[in-house]
């Protein structure tokens, strides 16, 4: 006779995790809402590189561009210390955006950053944050949970 061996199995209901590691296409867009909570907009190009198939053909690159979004004292981190042109690690969740312009119906997908670490600075960069790097840490896990967003 066979015993049934029952297991408890936890099963996570979702998940929504989003790492990149990419390049920052342009400087941060840093706004104020009404409560003083800042919001940061910038934008994110992670690129496969090309290749060469056996039979001769050539794939080039594939970039992506991903729109970041950050919150709070993580956006205002970001004002003071991110910048076109830098590598950064970004861990975060995917947010769809949905809303109504001109009659036509408008989508639009975000990483809503949660973590980001500068990887690289092109060296116009480098000695300006050396000293903003030792305060602030280069690395962030704050509170970046985000505002209800009102149309």
């Amino acid at each position: 006779m066979h015993k049934i061996l029952h297991l408890n199995i936890n099963i996570m209901s979702s998940v929504n995790k989003v790492i990149l590691i990419g390049n920052v296409g342009s400087d941060p867009d840093v706004r104020y809402l009404d409560r003083g909570v800042a919001i940061a907009n910038f934008n994110l190009a992670t690129t496969e590189r090309g290749y060469t198939m056996q039979n001769g053909t050539q794939v080039p690159d594939k970039t992506d561009w991903h729109a970041i979004v950050l919150w709070r004292n993580l956006a205002e981190w970001a004002e003071r210390n991110i910048r076109k042109g830098m590598k950064l690690y970004v861990e975060g969740k995917l947010q769809t955006r949905t809303w109504e312009k001109d009659g036509q119906r408008r989508n639009k997908t975000e990483v809503i950053a949660e973590n980001i670490q500068i990887l690289y600075r092109p060296q116009e960069y480098q000695q300006r944050n050396d000293v903003n790097e030792e305060e602030d840490g280069g690395f962030e896990n704050m509170d970046n949970r985000e505002e209800p967003v009102i149309f």
